[in-house]
């Protein structure tokens, strides 16, 4: 048996063992779908723009230059047409088959969800929910971006409020009821698995340290700052891992 093999091996018997899963996840899960990530040779962040896109997705800039925004947000950050992925499904089996209990994911395509899971806490929001600043009329990501611009409520009479997309931007808080979902399933959990982040954005990475089960295990591409302290550590891309796993 090769190493990559004993790895799988090992994987499986530990979620064999285990009775209360969860994945703790990043933009490495989505890339396999299409969607690029923010700080990889091919992220983001590497990607040419007029502005920086930290600066773009940040509060004070979509306050400031909302036309500008809306330009980059419809052009890197809607997900129209994506897919899941294998690691998305294989995460939802594992949830319908009692094993897995939580999703934590950084991520906002709503991935997870179309996969079929269903206790998945959005760190960052999603892409799926946007709502009117002014009246607080929900909108579609559909409904949102069927015209160019800075989208504008039209649900409630005379409103004209700019329709904001339910995300965390750089400069906002994360929403307290969901860390505390999300931190309340990771005390919880017997084992935790971490796929496809750098674990180098906070505070969302922080909430790992809540975790004190059995096992812990990290699948990345590539080393991060977490490789030390996992169990078991898979360099290896988070779909063709979690594919050859079986969820009992």
């Amino acid at each position: 048996m090769d190493k990559a093999q004993h790895a799988i091996t090992e994987l499986q018997k530990m979620i064999d063992e285990s009775k209360a899963v969860v994945f703790f996840g990043g933009a490495g899960v989505s890339t396999e779908s299409g969607i690029p990530d923010f700080r990889s040779v091919d992220g983001l962040y590497r990607q040419q723009w007029k502005y920086p896109p930290e600066t773009i997705i940040s509060r004070s800039f979509f306050d400031s230059n909302p036309q500008e925004f809306f330009r980059f947000y419809r052009a890197k950050l809607l997900t129209k047409g994506i897919k899941p992925n294998a690691a998305h499904y294989k995460l939802a089996e594992l949830e319908s088959k009692g094993k897995l209990i939580a999703v934590v994911t950084q991520n906002i395509d709503g991935l997870h969800q179309a996969a079929g899971s269903k206790n998945v806490f959005e760190l960052h929001g999603s892409v799926l929910r946007n709502y009117c600043m002014k009246c607080g009329a929900f909108y579609t990501q559909e409904e949102a971006f069927c015209t160019e611009g800075v989208p504008i409520c039209t649900k409630t009479p005379g409103c004209k409020g700019i329709i904001k997309p339910d995300v965390v931007l750089y400069e906002e808080g994360l929403d307290q009821a969901v860390i505390e979902g999300a931190v309340h399933a990771i005390e919880r959990a017997d084992m935790l698995i971490i796929g496809g982040t750098s674990l180098s954005v906070y505070p969302a990475a922080g909430l790992i340290r809540y975790f004190h089960g059995a096992h812990s295990v990290l699948i990345n591409k590539t080393e991060t700052a977490g490789d030390s302290s996992a169990e078991l550590v898979i360099h290896d891309s988070i779909g063709a891992v979690l594919s050859q796993l079986s969820a009992g």
